[in-house]
């Protein structure tokens, strides 16, 4: 059972779910491989509910990337991104027709520094019955904001046809990375193939950057951001991908703490045109 509450100081929104306290912690012998526990059958990609879900109705997904423990979402090349892309896109679709649903986030948190308890390549959906505070805030404008920014310039990191990794220009992480479609696409399923083919190219390149610049498994935050479900129109929607890595120097956590929090205000110790400097002087993916 879950229980959605409302803090009457600060508006946030907060879901209690008791049972996930009962998750295990990096279990011995891993459920996600193929033979394994949520993977009797061989995939290539799959989805399947969390057996703890932070929400009730099977509106919490598990979604399995590869079936390689030792895989890595950019180190599947663009071929292996699309897939994923290509499962991302129909749960979105799926999940969207509910009633019940208004948002679907996809995201992945890899590695253990941000919580992430099995190794093996996967991220997870939630499908909202609300629209995210987070997700609100960036669609309250009567028009697209990304549309409006001007090209990225010196913070790009690398593009391919219609899409783009830049370091945005008031990232809150070192090496944060925005992915985007220069036209305005709102969502996964409305993508057209050709769309797909060059989000992956230069998601796989992105992550594979980040794997390189301190020369070890870079420790991220992913998230997508797309259109609302609700059936609303929502004109600032534009889907986009936010990459929030969690190394400021090698072997150097960022941590965020009470000033931060406590004001609301970000203090980022990266120059944003130096982090994309760097990030584009390294190879990438071939």
């Amino acid at each position: 059972m879950t229980e959605t509450r409302v803090d009457p100081l600060t508006g946030a929104v907060v879901v209690v779910a008791e049972s996930r306290q009962d998750r295990p912690n990096l279990p011995a012998g891993c459920p996600f491989c193929p033979g394994g526990l949520e993977a009797p059958d061989p995939y290539d990609v799959r989805w399947f509910p969390n057996r703890w879900p932070p929400m009730e109705g099977d509106r919490a997904e598990i979604i399995l990337f590869s079936p390689v423990h030792e895989e890595s979402l950019g180190g599947l090349g663009p071929a292996g991104v699309r897939r994923v892309i290509d499962l991302w896109a129909e749960r979105t679709e799926t999940l969207g027709e509910r009633t019940d649903v208004e948002y679907v986030l996809l995201f992945e948190n890899r590695g253990r520094e941000v919580g992430a308890s099995i190794d093996h390549p996967h991220g997870q959906l939630y499908a909202f019955d609300h629209v995210p505070d987070a997700v609100a805030r960036e669609l309250v404008a009567a028009s697209c904001a990304l549309c409006a920014l001007a090209e990225p310039g010196d913070r790009l990191v690398h593009a391919d046809g219609g899409w783009y990794a830049a370091v945005p220009w008031a990232p809150t992480w070192p090496y944060e990375l925005l992915l985007a479609p220069k036209s305005h696409v709102v969502d996964l399923p409305s993508m057209p193939a050709e769309s797909r083919n060059e989000l992956a190219a230069v998601m796989s390149d992105a992550l594979v950057r980040l794997d390189q610049l301190f020369d070890t498994p870079m420790p991220y935050m992913l998230w997508v951001h797309q259109r609302p479900t609700d059936g609303n129109d929502w004109p600032a929607a534009h889907l986009h991908v936010h990459v929030a890595p969690v190394l400021r120097q090698e072997g150097v956590m960022r941590f965020t703490a009470a000033g931060e929090l406590g004001s609301g205000v970000w203090f980022d110790p990266v120059m944003p045109e130096a982090a994309a400097q760097t990030l584009r002087a390294l190879p990438g993916s071939r």
